[in-house]
Formats: structure tokens, sequence, C-alpha cells
């Protein structure tokens, strides 16, 4: 595992048993942005860097019983917090990495990926992976459930130019990555870039 992983498990393992009450008021963004997917009954979605799952119960919804809804996370304890807060009944957990995750290619309709695009070691590459399993035509939401700069002033830090999440970057990040941007709203209160898999 890379030292890039590493951190990433450190710090949300760290975090995961106390995830959910430190944002409880964040379920009704999460329920906002799986709507934009559009998604339709009987659709395949995987929640990416699903955490402790709060995805889960409004993707399980948009797709209905004969859907579809899968969360991976790399870090252990974000999924036995989600297996905690019974979200496991709404989709299927892995264990998984989105740098190489075990689906086939072309087998998903959509991706959800909250507060992801921070975390990804190789935004390109991983993105790319993110692509591979999802068909053309196929949707990819990146989500905040805050803003860029609300987000920075949580954090302590300033927004730098460099910032994946910026329009400016992002655009061309996901054209080079397999997808083509479709909407992309940076606001106080969220985060939202929709992208259609190419191809």
């Amino acid at each position: 595992m890379s030292d890039d992983h590493t951190h990433v498990q450190e710090f949300f393992a760290a975090r995961a048993a106390d995830w959910d009450a430190r944002f409880p008021d964040d379920g009704p963004a999460y329920a906002a942005a799986v709507a934009e997917l559009g998604l339709r009954e009987g659709d395949r979605v995987l929640d990416a860097g699903c955490g402790t799952g709060r995805a889960l119960t409004p993707l399980r919804a948009a797709v209905g019983p004969s859907g579809v809804v899968l969360g991976a996370d790399l870090t252990p304890a974000m999924l036995e917090a989600a297996v905690r807060a019974g979200r496991d009944r709404d989709g299927q957990l892995l264990l998984a990495d989105v740098a190489g995750l075990p689906l086939r290619t072309e087998s998903l309709d959509a991706v959800f990926a909250a507060g992801l695009i921070a975390h990804l070691p190789s935004p390109a590459e991983n993105l790319r992976e993110l692509a591979r399993v999802v068909r053309p035509g196929g949707t990819l939401a990146l989500f905040h459930p805050i803003g860029r700069a609300a987000l920075a002033a949580r954090q302590g830090r300033q927004i730098t130019p460099e910032d994946l999440r910026a329009e400016k970057n992002l655009g061309p990040l996901l054209a080079g990555s397999g997808w083509r941007m479709t909407s992309y709203v940076d606001e106080e209160t969220r985060f939202l870039a929709l992208a259609a898999r190419v191809g």
C-alpha cells in the first residue's frame, strides 16, 4: 500500500466513529445531489469512497429494489461505521480502492463520489478507473455538502489556484479521464460537478 493510501486510511480511521455526529445536517444535501444524478429504477450505481454510507439510502431509493447499489471505501473503520448505522441494508459494501475497482468494465450506470477527489493520489488515473466501470453515457457526480470556500474556511486554509475542484481545473481533468463535465455548481451550501462518460 502506498504512503498516500496509508495516510488516507489513518486520517479516516481516526474519525470514523464520530464522523456522522460531526456532520449531522448533511442528509438533505446528499439526497438532493443523488436526485441530480437522474437515476432510474433498476440502475446500477457505485458510491466511490462511501465512508459511513450516507449516500447509500438515497441511492437505494433512486434505483429501487431491482437496482444495484455498491459502496466502496479504502478504510475498514468507515465501512464498519456504515454497518453500525444499518446502511449496509441499502447497498453492498466493498473494501476497495478506486485505483483498481473489483468491477467489470462498463458494468455501472453511475458513480457518486462525495468528498473523494481531494483524497485521490492520482486524480486523472483514478477518474479513468471510475470511467472504466461506467457505461458510455453514464454519469459521475463529484459532490461535497458545502462549497469550496466554506470548506477551506472550515479547514483554516485558503483556496489555491491549483485546487482540483476549481471549474477551470476540473473540466480539463475530467476531459482527459474519459468524462465530459455537464454541470458545475460551487455555492456556500454545496459543491456538485456532474459529468457524462464519453465513448
